[in-house]
């Protein structure tokens, strides 16, 4: 009688393990699925405004004949993005376009035609909206990750994830050269 109970209490605990287990493992595949969406939303937002960019760069030009390394800059950072194969790759890619972007505005900047062009202030207008889309959308995918990595690195789910190979996820990052300080000056 005293095996038959150590018995039932052994085979308890492998069935509560075996029943975390798949309950952990569902958990991250849930996670993985979610922060791969979110990373795919990402992407769709950037190729919207990838498809902005050559409008944007025509009507600029129109304006501004003789700043043409600034429209290769553009055109190149843009194709560079498009071609990203890895996250890091893409963060690295995105960020030389949103700078090159800037520059393209602030070339706007010294043309009051172009400023005050109809067409010209829509796709600013469009383009300020599809960077506050992306900007979300990676917000949503960091938080995401963040549940994800907790899991991965916390016991006793941490234990799954060692054997089921999932690893800790990179989060959409401001690069460095972002994080300096904008110098004003009067």
């Amino acid at each position: 009688m005293g095996w038959t109970i150590l018995g039932y209490v052994v085979l308890g605990v492998i069935l509560l393990a075996a029943v975390y287990f798949i309950a952990a493992y569902n958990s991250f595949i849930s996670l993985r699925n979610k922060f791969e969406e979110a990373n795919a939303t990402v992407d769709v937002y950037c190729k919207k405004r990838y498809d902005l960019i050559p409008n944007l760069v025509e009507t600029v030009k129109g304006y501004a004949k003789h700043e043409e390394q600034t429209f290769m800059k553009v055109v190149e950072a843009r194709a560079n993005a498009m071609q990203s194969k890895t996250s890091a790759e893409s963060q690295a890619n995105e960020t030389a376009l949103e700078g090159a972007l800037k520059s393209l505005f602030a070339i706007a900047e010294n043309y009051p035609d172009l400023k005050a062009n109809q067409g010209f202030l829509d796709l600013q207008s469009q383009l300020s909206g599809i960077e506050s889309e992306i900007a979300s959308a990676r917000k949503y995918y960091n938080a995401i990750v963040k549940n994800f990595n907790t899991k991965t690195q916390t016991i006793p789910s941490s234990i799954v994830a060692s054997i089921c190979k999932f690893e800790k996820q990179p989060y959409y990052e401001v690069m460095e050269e972002e994080r300096q300080n904008v110098k004003v000056s009067f």
